[in-house]
Parts: structure tokens; C-alpha cells; sequence
């Protein structure tokens, strides 16, 4: 891949529209979400797709999302039942992506990875609403660090790992959530394929009934690899004291504390931008236990995955 000259992008009129025009001539443009920041390429065009992938070095089996800007576009992608068309009204747009039967020919082949369906959702952050309207295209927009590593959560994380390998980024400041998003497959019926920045519990209070698991080795949405997420650093997991670096949560001493006052909602937020600064200083991170109920089984999922054999 040639190297280009990153832009650095404000989050004015000017700075979307030069992203916006960017996306629509093929090229990458990294942008915020109230989750992480996504790599975004058009969905439609093939060789756009493609640099992703090699920006990434994301294998080429794992499926990307797709944003749009509200439930009409998302029609347009792919078909939605009911129970989809359900949990879209109560959670769209926000940090929900659901998987569902791909229309023929509405994206690049690439983007799906060759499944039948379409991992989708409709971001809430405002800059990215003014962005994929600016745009007029289905984004397709992973997590825009390098493939298998920390996600970012502001501009200046992207740029340590994209500068000189994409087009631009538009800067809208850290991510309000700071997790990517719950994944929802719907083969046979709703299942959770990754936790993520909606808490499962919220999923089946809407729909009434509890979500089934995913039970295959072989991904079928992103985010499903065995490593990920993961720092230079070896991580350790459910350290409650040690003489090393130690990243908390709750009343304790601890080198950075994900959240003092025990906030899964807080801990999510400083999640990856704490694993960044701690992977600078040191080559082991020790992790205190996290609570696995609400946002904190999308936490544990994210450090299961940082701390698995690479």
C-alpha cells in the first residue's frame, strides 16, 4: 500500500465534507461513534472495501459492519423481520448491531466475507449522522486500529495505529461508550454473537425472553476471533493485588482504576484508552476482577480476548 498523508479532520461543516467527499472517491476515512472509532470505506465499492483490510491486516473471513444513517437505508441492505424491526425501534440508532439476510447486490461482497447476511447498524453519535448523510453511501467501518489490537477511542489512538495509511480522520473526540457494539444474529432466533456497549440484559427485557449463544468456532459477525483487543503487554486476568502495574475497578489500590465508584458504564468508557497508557509502561498488565453482569460481560469478553494465547 502506498503511503499518503493522513488528515486530521475538525468536526465542522468543512472537515465533514472533505471526509464525506473522501468516502465517496474511494478512500479511508476514520471516524467517531459513541462506540469506538470505525475505518470507514464506501460498502458499494470493492477496491475501498479492500483497503480496509489491508490498512488492518484483517483477514479477509471476517465480516465488517455496515453504518447507515436510520432503519429506511437499512432497509434498502437487508430484509427485517419483525423481531429485527422490533429491537431497531427500541435501540437505533445507538450501540446495536444486528445480522440479518443481505439484499443481492447491495454491498461488496467483501464487506459480508461471503455469508449470507449483513452485519448492521445505525451509529447515534451526531458527527457520524452528519457524516454517512453527508456521504449518501452504507459505510462499512471496523474498529480502526490494526487488526487484533486495542480499539481506539479518539483520534490521536487512530493515528498511532493508521497515520500514513489512510486518507483522513474526523476528530469528535473520546467515544462516550468506549466498547463496540452488541451483536444480535437472528438463525435460528436472536442470539447474542459478541457482547457489547448495549447490555444483554436490555436486549431481553425487549424482547421478552432470554438471547440464545452463538455456539460455532467459525465467526459469522466481527469481533468473534479468540485474540483481540489485545496490547503488547501479556495480560492477566482477575488479579486482585500485586507488586506490578495493576489496572482496578471499585475501592482499591491500583495502578489506573477503570472506575473508583465500581461504574460499569464508567469502566467501559476508559476500558481501551487505559489499556493504551498501561501498555506503555509496562510488558504485564494485571486486570482486578470485573463484575460479568450489564456492561460488565462486555468488558470480560474484551479481556478474555486481550489475554488469549496470539
Amino acid at each position: 500500500m502506498n503511503s499518503v498523508s493522513t488528515q486530521q479532520l475538525a468536526p465542522t461543516q468543512e472537515g465533514i465534507a472533505t471526509a464525506a467527499n473522501l468516502l465517496q472517491d474511494g478512500a479511508l476515512v476514520a471516524f467517531p461513534t459513541e462506540t469506538v472509532y470505525g475505518l470507514g470505506a464506501d460498502a458499494t465499492n470493492g477496491r475501498a472495501v479492500a483497503a480496509i483490510f489491508a490498512a488492518k491486516n484483517r483477514p479477509s473471513f471476517n465480516p465488517l459492519i455496515v453504518h447507515v444513517p436510520d432503519v429506511e437505508h437499512a432497509a434498502t441492505l437487508v430484509e427485517l423481520p419483525e423481531t429485527a424491526r422490533d429491537l431497531a425501534q427500541a435501540f437505533w440508532p445507538g450501540p446495536l448491531t444486528l445480522v440479518l439476510p443481505v439484499k443481492p447486490g447491495a454491498v461488496n461482497d467483501l464487506v459480508t466475507a461471503g455469508l449470507p447476511t449483513l452485519a448492521i447498524r445505525i451509529p447515534a453519535h451526531p458527527l457520524a449522522q452528519k457524516l454517512l448523510r453527508t456521504a449518501n453511501r452504507p459505510i462499512a467501518a471496523p474498529s480502526a486500529n490494526p487488526s487484533g489490537a486495542i480499539s481506539p477511542t479518539t483520534a490521536a489512538h487512530v493515528m498511532a495505529g493508521q497515520n500514513g495509511k489512510i486518507a483522513a480522520v474526523l476528530d469528535g473526540g473520546p467515544c462516550k461508550v468506549g466498547l463496540e457494539s452488541t451483536i444480535i444474529g437472528f438463525d435460528p432466533g436472536p442470539t447474542l454473537l459478541r457482547p457489547g456497549g448495549l447490555p444483554q440484559e436490555a436486549v431481553e427485557a425487549a424482547l421478552g425472553h432470554p438471547l440464545a449463544a452463538y455456539q460455532s468456532d467459525i465467526p459469522n459477525a466481527p469481533g468473534q476471533l479468540a485474540s483481540h483487543y489485545a496490547p503488547d503487554a501479556r495480560v492477566q486476568l482477575n488479579v486482585s493485588e500485586t507488586d506490578g502495574t495493576l489496572l482496578g475497578f471499585g475501592a482499591m489500590e491500583s495502578t489506573l482504576n477503570l472506575s473508583a465508584a465500581g461504574d460499569l458504564t464508567e469502566a467501559a468508557a476508559n476500558l481501551f484508552a487505559y489499556l493504551r497508557e498501561l501498555d506503555q509502561k509496562t510488558d504485564i498488565i494485571h486486570i482486578a476482577p470485573i463484575p460479568n453482569i450489564g456492561l460488565g460481560r462486555a468488558i470480560n469478553d474484551r479481556l478474555r480476548r486481550a489475554a488469549a494465547p496470539r
